[in-house]
């Protein structure tokens, strides 16, 4: 694992990169900007995946017999050395991209979006129910504007 950031150590790895995924300082610093004003250490997995991969991780776990754009999953919490390990982000390269174009966005600021939005969700914040789901992306709306994108869901 890579320490990238004061409070942020991220394990990266990439099993699909096309058409295109980001540097491990992107996702640092985009992964930094969610966890603000988190003040412990944080350990964060990030996974690059391609369409099979993501299929099936979604499937297995959500029961969706599709790829889809970014999995959240828990981590460990706490360990004796007062690191906290947040958990891992599987994000789908292919589906990214897809949802970039046909969205009319960047790919950056696709990438963006899905890190914070995956990482909010380790966080504890969630969109099942409407009231939940308006302050997320609220909450990912201030963030990104933060890191210079604009409104994801305009």
């Amino acid at each position: 694992m890579k320490p990238v950031a004061r409070r942020l150590e991220l394990d990266l790895s990439y099993a699909a990169r096309r058409p295109w995924a980001p540097s491990s300082r992107q996702f640092a610093k985009w992964a930094t900007a969610a966890l603000s004003p988190e003040r412990r250490s944080v350990v964060l997995s990030v996974r690059v995946v391609g369409l099979a991969r993501s299929r099936s991780l979604n499937t297995h776990y959500r029961h969706k017999d599709k790829p889809t754009n970014v999995l959240s999953f828990a981590g460990a919490g706490r360990v004796p050395d007062d690191r906290y390990f947040l958990g891992e982000l599987v994000i789908c390269a292919p589906v990214v991209a897809l949802e970039a174009l046909t969205q009319g966005k960047t790919l950056q600021a696709h990438w963006a979006h899905m890190t914070v939005h995956g990482v909010l969700h380790l966080l504890g914040f969630d969109h099942e129910v409407e009231s939940d789901a308006v302050k997320m992306a609220a909450k990912e709306i201030q963030i990104l504007d933060r890191l210079g994108f604009s409104d994801p869901y305009r």
